[in-house]
C-alpha cells in the first residue's frame, strides 16, 4: 500500500517577533480548515521571529525572541500540533541552549502534542547570521508515512547535510528557508540536485515577500518540481507525495537508470576523503530503511571508524 503524505508548505511573510503564538495557531488553523486533509504543514525560517533590523540591532532582538528548547514556545506549539492532529515544523526559532548558546533550531511536533524532533542549523550563514553552529543531522519518523530529516536554509549550499539526512533514511527533506537576497535561483537549483543525487522528496519552503524572495518548492526524487512557487508573494503550496516513490526510484534507477545508491559491492576497497580525513567504505554506502539508521547508530559508526584508524 502506498504510503501517501498530504502537505502544505507556507510561503508567508514572518510574523513580528513580539506576535503571541497565539496569533500563529489562529493562522495555522485557519490554513488547515482550508486544507483538512493536509497531514504536514511547514512554515519558514524564523517565521516566528520576524526582526527588521540589521547589524548588532538585529542580533540582539534575536536574543530577545530566544527561549530554551523545551520553553513556553515549544509546549504552546506542542498542543498546537496536538489539538490539530497534524505534523507541525513552525519553521524555525531562536533557542537559547544550556550554556546561552544562540542556536537557529527547527522544531518538528506530532499529532500526539510531542516535540518529535529539533535540528540547530549547522552552516550559519556567516558573517550575517550570529548563530551558533549545531553538531549533528536529525531526521525523525513519521509513523504510516515514512522518515522525515531536517536542514535550514543555507544548509543547502552544503551537500554533506542532504547526504547524510539520505543516509539516515530520510525520505522527504525539509528545508525552511528564508532568504532576502537574489540567490534564491541557486537555491531552487540546489534543491532539484539534493533530490536527485540522494534520490529523495524536498520540500523548501522560503519566507514571502516583504522579507523573502519566495521560490518555494516540492521536488521528487528524480528532481522534478511537483509544485513551484514561481513569485515571491504570499501562497500555499499542497501536494500528496507517495514516499514510495523513494524506494521504486532508488531500486529502478533515476530515469531507469542510475542507482547512486547501489553503487559499491562490500568487496570494494574504500575510498578515502582527505577533505574529511575519513572515507566512503562501501559496507556503509548505503542508506538505512525506513525506521532503520538513527542519529546516534551513525554517531557509533564515525566513532568505530575513528577508532579502528588509531591502531
Amino acid at each position: 500500500m502506498s504510503r501517501l503524505l498530504p502537505l502544505t508548505l507556507a510561503q508567508v511573510p514572518p510574523q513580528e517577533a513580539t506576535a503571541p503564538v497565539s496569533a500563529f495557531a489562529a493562522e495555522v488553523q485557519r490554513l488547515v480548515a482550508r486544507y483538512p486533509q493536509t497531514r504536514l504543514v511547514v512554515y519558514p525560517e524564523l517565521h516566528l521571529c520576524g526582526v527588521e533590523d540589521t547589524g548588532p540591532a538585529r542580533t540582539a532582538q534575536l536574543q530577545e525572541t530566544a527561549q530554551p528548547l523545551r520553553g513556553p514556545r515549544t509546549r504552546q506549539l506542542a498542543e498546537l500540533a496536538g489539538d490539530l492532529g497534524i505534523w507541525l515544523v513552525p519553521g524555525t526559532v531562536c533557542e537559547r541552549g544550556e550554556k546561552g548558546q544562540l542556536f537557529n533550531t527547527a522544531l518538528a511536533f506530532s499529532p500526539g502534542g510531542d516535540l518529535a524532533a529539533w535540528y540547530r542549523k549547522i552552516f550559519p550563514w556567516r558573517p550575517y547570521e550570529p548563530y551558533d553552529p549545531g553538531d549533528r543531522f536529525v531526521v525523525f519518523d513519521a509513523p504510516g508515512f515514512g522518515r522525515l530529516g531536517l536542514s535550514i536554509c543555507y544548509d543547502s549550499w552544503f551537500p554533506e547535510v542532504a547526504r547524510h539526512l539520505a543516509w539516515m533514511g530520510a525520505e522527504v527533506i525539509i528545508n525552511p528557508v528564508q532568504t532576502t537576497t537574489n540567490d534564491r535561483e541557486q537555491e531552487i537549483v540546489l534543491a532539484r540536485a539534493h533530490a536527485i543525487a540522494n534520490q529523495v522528496f524536498v520540500a523548501s519552503v522560503n519566507a514571502a515577500a516583504p522579507v523573502g524572495t519566495g521560490g518555494s518548492l516540492i521536488a521528487d526524487p528524480e528532481g522534478r518540481l511537483r509544485q513551484h512557487a514561481a513569485g515571491s508573494g504570499a501562497e500555499v503550496l499542497t501536494d500528496v507525495v507517495d514516499l514510495d516513490d523513494v524506494a521504486r526510484v532508488r531500486t529502478f534507477g533515476t530515469a531507469g537508470l542510475n542507482r547512486m545508491w547501489s553503487q559499491f559491492s562490500d568487496t570494494d576497497s574504500p575510498i578515502e576523503l582527505p577533505l574529511y580525513q575519513g572515507r566512503i567504505d562501501p559496507r556503509t554506502w548505503h542508506p538505512a530503511p525506513p525506521g532503520g539508521r538513527s542519529a546516534s547508530t551513525a554517531a557509533r559508526l564515525v566513532s568505530r571508524r575513528n577508532d579502528a584508524a588509531s591502531f
